[in-house]
């Protein structure tokens, strides 16, 4: 703080004759300046403050967690490589059982072109788990069920009133066929208000012969089916070709490709 002492008043017989202007200036400790100018003795002194601003949007944003799909982005921007890999699923808890579902990506195969082609379509995992106790499911005994696209339009499509049921070998086609028979079988409940989710395993290379089921409401059923909806063009790996659409790749197609070329 600064302190200015100014000399008593004149008295009336005086006169002040072109008094100088005096300036003090005093910086303080925090990059204030203050300045005084004092051309008359009873003059109020000024006071001016340098001020500076600085914007803290730019570092804000900055600091902030980025999405899945921003590191994503960034990673094959900085020619990080292969994105991280991201695991979800959706899990549906009763008193007799929990069902999960899980979706898994298409494979795809490298040619020698450098392209790649789509090898196997991806699918929805369905794990049933017994309940052991009030809620709690023993996952050591779940039974698992591979819903293909085609099966998973069938449920999407399936009306409140309607039914239909699933048959799986996993050894269709090799030594073992018929030794293991999957059977999921989607029924509308009594009332209408969901559907059961049955699922009947019987596998004689264990001795094993189970089964679990689950009532799913209409809430539901219409969250799985979204979820489906959402999911089918990446089963097919139709993303993975819309995003490697290139201009040149549009502006030079033979005309062969045309159906109205033939």
């Amino acid at each position: 703080m600064l302190n200015l002492s100014l000399p008593p008043p004149p008295s009336s017989g005086l006169a002040i004759q072109n008094p100088k202007p005096c300036s003090i200036t005093h910086s303080l400790s925090s990059g204030t300046s203050l300045t005084a100018t004092r051309l008359n003795p009873y003059r109020p002194r000024t006071r001016t403050q340098s001020l500076s601003l600085k914007c803290r949007h730019y570092d804000h944003f900055e600091s902030q967690p980025q999405t899945p799909e921003q590191q994503r982005s960034a990673s094959f921007s900085s020619g990080g490589g292969v994105p991280p890999r991201v695991f979800v699923g959706h899990s549906i808890y009763k008193g007799k059982a929990a069902l999960t579902v899980e979706p898994r990506p298409p494979e795809f195969v490298p040619l020698e072109s450098g392209a790649f082609k789509l090898a196997r379509e991806g699918y929805v995992l369905l794990q049933f788990a017994p309940a052991a106790g009030i809620r709690q499911y023993d996952w050591s005994r779940k039974q698992v069920f591979s819903l293909s696209v085609t099966e998973i339009g069938t449920l999407i499509s399936l009306g409140a009133r309607e039914s239909c049921d699933f048959f799986h070998d996993p050894f269709k086609g090799k030594s073992d066929e018929g030794k293991v028979r999957k059977v999921l079988k989607v029924e509308p409940l009594p009332d209408g208000s969901g559907h059961f989710f049955n699922l009947s395993v019987q596998n004689k290379l264990t001795n094993v012969d189970d089964s679990i089921y689950i009532p799913i409401t209409k809430a539901e059923y219409t969250v799985l089916t979204s979820a489906f909806n959402f999911v089918v063009p990446y089963l097919l790996g139709w993303h993975t070709f819309a995003g490697s659409i290139r201009a040149e790749d549009i502006n030079h197609r033979s005309g062969a490709d045309f159906e109205w070329s033939r």
